[in-house]
């Protein structure tokens, strides 16, 4: 049998600057959608921007943006619009029958990812339970196998429309994933208590900044790692020696922008490994233009996880790949973030935050012996507020 080639389908890209948005910034974000877009496996080929006070109620764009987009989709023969906020029903519903493609919203991409991502029965479960949330509401878009179900000649009753039947299907199909995700979450507390009273080190941190590779330089393990987002969505625990100080370190799922709650609900055993780490090791990409946003994401989500009050290494990655702009000695014109080289950014508050704090390149190496101490530095101290009475 031939082995068939996967269908590359290509998507363009839709976003909506409110008010109180700066455009640069909303562009940042659908490239960061384009970059989704890639990893799911599809081909950007064009992103539409329209400043509006708010996303329309009906259509999310007005309507001589919609006919624009229309008008390319047609020209092009584009198979998907992706948009870069959550859709409601209805907005699903028009846009379909405006613009005659599939429609994504960003939670329907990232969820998308996830379940292409998952490798593990585990995160199976947990990526199938967050689809099923998702698709709950969108039912009357999403399935017309039938009209309803019609009586007949001994057949004949109060009748249920095709869609309640859907609903009820589904629900049921909610409620098995969730008692089978609390089996697994009773299974997982009993193995994090028996990991004895080792100090637990967790990496977190935006999504493709680095963590699975600095893993496994600490581990000298072999975590999945590569340039997409997303790479990692199982948590894995290793144990790491340095100095003769063990202690468990372990390698969670990246965080982004807009992370659906259901993915947020459905990974809660994934996210304890988060919320009952003694120490925290925050990776951050100092090579990306929006590094600042994505910290305050993490710092975000870490809040709503009730992990924010935890010890914190600040660990820049990425430091290779830095760069920036270089101004003429006669432009008078103020100093932007992208005009700082390096080490001016290591005297901002990065370098001077109250935090331990390290600039480093994990995939050249650069600084990693540095690193190594300062994670020594830190988890002794938690053993010696855990056992005062040992002698290290």
């Amino acid at each position: 049998m031939i082995p068939t080639s996967p269908i590359i389908e290509t998507a363009i890209l839709i976003g909506v600057a409110t008010w109180q948005d700066d455009i640069v910034l909303v562009e940042e974000y659908l490239e960061e959608l384009a970059f989704l877009v890639d990893t799911a496996g599809g081909i950007p080929v064009k992103q539409f921007i329209q400043k509006l006070e708010l996303p329309d109620s009906r259509t999310y764009v007005g309507k001589g943006k919609l006919d624009e987009i229309r008008d390319f989709i047609s020209e092009n023969e584009v198979d998907i619009a992706v948009f870069d906020d959550e859709l409601s029903p209805s907005q699903l519903r028009n846009l379909e029958k405006t613009l005659k493609c599939r429609i994504l919203d960003r939670n329907n991409l990232i969820l998308d990812i996830f379940a292409k991502r998952a490798r593990t029965a585990h995160a199976r479960t947990q990526v199938e339970l967050a689809q099923c949330e998702y698709m709950l509401p969108r039912l009357t878009r999403m399935w017309t196998h039938l009209e309803k179900q019609r009586g007949g000649i001994g057949l004949r009753g109060p009748g249920e429309q095709e869609i309640e039947t859907d609903r009820r299907i589904l629900r049921y199909r909610i409620s098995l994933l969730k008692k089978k995700l609390a089996e697994i979450d009773k299974q997982k507390t009993t193995q994090r208590k028996n990991r004895g009273q080792m100090v637990r080190v967790g990496l977190v941190g935006y999504t493709n900044v680095g963590k699975s590779t600095i893993m496994n330089l600490l581990s000298k393990s072999s975590v999945f790692a590569e340039n997409k987002l997303f790479a990692t969505l199982d948590t894995t625990v290793r144990k790491v020696v340095i100095n003769n100080l063990p202690f468990l370190l372990s390698d969670t799922v990246g965080f982004i922008r807009k992370l659906p709650h259901t993915l947020i609900e459905s990974f809660k055993s994934t996210l304890d490994e988060v919320r009952e780490a003694d120490l925290l090791i925050h990776i951050v990409d100092i090579s990306h233009q929006a590094f600042e946003e994505q910290i305050n994401v993490v710092n975000q989500t870490l809040t709503d996880i009730k992990a924010s009050d935890k010890p914190v290494i600040m660990v820049f990655n990425k430091i290779d790949q830095y760069s920036h702009v270089i101004k003429d000695e006669d432009d008078l014109t103020p100093v932007l973030k992208e005009n700082l080289s390096l080490d001016d950014l290591k005297n901002t508050w990065m370098g001077k935050t109250h935090l331990p704090s390290i600039f480093i390149s994990a995939i050249e190496k650069t600084n990693v012996d540095v690193l190594k101490e300062l994670i020594y530095q830190e988890v002794l101290k938690i053993r010696k507020i855990r056992y005062p009475n040992l002698l290290f």
